[in-house]
């Protein structure tokens, strides 16, 4: 027979609290403490690709040479955009993207400042839109693609001096 002093009161616990948390022993008074999943298993976070175009473009234009972004008929509409009241330009023109759930390939459209190494301004944009892109979303960017369309020559006009007559 089991002496009765020996028993304490004990009360089943499941492993399992609601919400997916589990309880592990190690509180301050040893009893057992729930401990939450990871944030990643509480939801997912969908980023759009508009979003990453964005984010795209402007990173781009913030490298110096580069003069803008798209090809002659996107600007020319850009241009229309503008004039347009409440019409802002699209910083997302000359960007395409293909967004996956975890990762990103990105297509640019440039139009550099003549004078400027293309090659090395290709790798400027290049590093500078993966380390925006992938700290502002998160995503891994797998591919980078640069197309220079054309070259913005300097203004002929503003350099040619009056002529004294």
């Amino acid at each position: 027979m089991v002496d009765p002093r020996d028993v304490t009161d004990t009360v089943a616990v499941s492993p399992y609290a609601g919400d997916g948390a589990q309880l592990v022993p190690g509180g301050p008074d040893r009893s057992p403490q729930p401990v939450l999943p990871a944030a990643g298993m509480r939801g997912r976070t969908a980023i759009a690709d508009g979003v990453v175009a964005k984010i795209t473009g402007v990173a781009a234009r913030e490298i110096e040479g580069v003069y803008a972004l798209g090809g002659s008929m996107t600007r020319a509409l850009d241009a229309v955009r503008q004039r347009v009241p409440g019409g802002r330009p699209n910083v997302a023109h000359g960007v395409s993207v293909e967004v996956g759930e975890r990762q990103c390939a990105l297509d640019l459209n440039l139009v550099v400042e003549y004078g400027v190494p293309i090659a090395e301004l290709g790798e400027a944009v290049r590093g500078h839109v993966i380390d925006t892109v992938e700290r502002m979303t998160g995503l891994e960017v797998v591919e980078v693609n640069v197309a220079v369309d054309d070259i913005h020559l300097p203004d002929r006009d503003s350099h040619v001096s009056a002529r004294v007559e």
